[in-house]
């Protein structure tokens, strides 16, 4: 099964998407309404979270250069503004930033990919679909993530944040783990070493009995990805096999 590929008008279109739905939920909710899926956080803080995000992102990732910047600081809330103005500002400036970005510009990434303009495009519209799924579980107003988006999102974690280290646990796992995502008839095996990963590809696969996976698990696209950010357990997706692989995956 073909892996899919993003480009620059597909993470700009669910960015234009999922940000007004952001938005949306978190004018619905009062600001210190719980954000469910993000322990101890409430929409206020949510909400500065992205907004802080918004603005470091647009602090460097237009300026031709793969230089690493200043480290991000949480916003700071200017008297008289409230969360989410601040937030819109910050996608404003971000949504015209990108609309004339080269995503093969240089920039500076944390990730071991191309030190290129792209990789924020694409962190971007994942940071913000998952967070819109954040804002409207808190307003019991929840919809599942776009299902090719969903799919790229699952990629991202496979190909960018386990591969630098950023697990949501530290452990020893061994084997491999196949995700199967139904609504987009997309597969994805990863081999578990260690402390390390790498994902496999899927036209190989099958070539040593090495390769033969210890975990499968099963759903939409969209449950996948807020199974690895830890949004929802695996337990509410098809798993069989070693389960204690899964928490090798999980980002978040």
């Amino acid at each position: 099964m073909s892996r899919l590929h993003g480009t620059k008008d597909f993470w700009i279109g669910a960015l234009r998407a999922d940000g007004p739905a952001f938005a949306s939920a978190v004018g619905e909710a009062p600001p210190e309404t719980p954000v469910l899926s993000c322990p101890g956080w409430t929409v206020a803080d949510l909400t500065l979270h992205l907004a802080s995000i918004y603005h470091w992102v647009h602090s460097f990732a237009g300026s031709g250069e793969a230089v690493q910047p200043a480290r991000r600081d949480d916003a700071e809330l200017p008297t008289g503004v409230t969360p989410l103005q601040l937030w819109q500002h910050g996608y404003d400036q971000l949504m015209t930033l990108f609309d004339g970005l080269d995503p093969e510009a240089p920039a500076w990434n944390w990730a071991p990919q191309p030190k290129k303009a792209a990789f924020w495009l694409r962190r971007m519209a994942h940071e913000t679909a998952v967070h819109r799924w954040d804002a409207q579980l808190a307003i019991a107003a929840g919809g599942p993530i776009e299902a090719k988006l969903a799919a790229d999102g699952v990629g991202e974690v496979l190909d960018t944040w386990l591969p630098a280290g950023r697990r949501a646990a530290q452990g020893q796992w061994h084997g491999v783990v196949q995700l199967t995502a139904t609504d987009v008839a997309q597969e994805w095996y990863l081999r578990l070493r260690g402390d390390g990963v790498a994902l496999l590809d899927t036209a190989t696969v099958f070539g040593h009995e090495d390769h033969h996976a210890r975990a499968q698990v099963t759903g939409t696209a969209s449950d996948l990805l807020l199974a690895l950010w830890g949004r929802v357990s695996f337990d509410t997706l098809g798993v069989t096999g070693d389960r204690t692989l899964l928490e090798g995956l999980r980002t978040g």
